[in-house]
Order: C-alpha cells, then structure tokens, then sequence
C-alpha cells in the first residue's frame, strides 16, 4: 500500500485577509478536511442522522458502489462518501434521480 495523499481545502470565499477565520468542514473521527463552507450548494437536505448538505467541490474522499435508495424525494442511486484518512462514512453521491 502506498502513502496516503491528503489535500488541503482551499477557502477562496468570503472577506478578510490573514486575520480571518477559515470555513472548513473535517472529518468528525480524524479532522481531515473535505470541503469549504464557501463550497455549499444548499442546506436544504435531510439525511440519515439530520440535516444533510450539498457541496459543489470536496476532497479527501473515496466512493462505495452505486446502490438505489429511497430517499425523502423518491428514488435515487447514490454512492457512500468515505474519508480517504479513516474510511468513515461522510455522506452519500448522487449518481442518478429516476
């Protein structure tokens, strides 16, 4: 197995310079960062555990295999979403909506 790549969210939105505060979703069990608060499509989804996001960008992820879910909107096919570090489960991909 080779070294584990880790790459570092980039927080291109909002004010400020050096004295600023980054916006930055980690993993819960390792702190890796996947995504940036500025990368936020809407807020507007509801998961598994509560309330769920959608992201424009992230990183530091693997994806599960493809599987149809009946979610609160219908049917779908999602993959899970794994932190690369720790292989947590952070999420789920849309891959299609039927």
């Amino acid at each position: 197995m080779g070294r584990l790549y880790i790459e570092t969210v980039h927080d291109s939105g909002g004010e400020g310079g050096e004295g600023r505060v980054r916006k930055i979703f980690k993993c819960k069990w390792c702190k890796v960062e996947f995504a940036s608060y500025y990368d936020i499509l809407s807020k507007e989804f509801q998961g598994r555990f509560g309330r769920a996001y959608l992201f424009r960008n992230v990183v530091n992820i693997s994806l599960g295999p493809s599987e149809e879910r009946l979610l609160v909107s219908g049917w779908h096919t999602v993959c899970d979403i794994y932190c690369t570090s720790c292989q947590q489960i952070l999420g789920w991909k849309y891959v299609s909506i039927f």
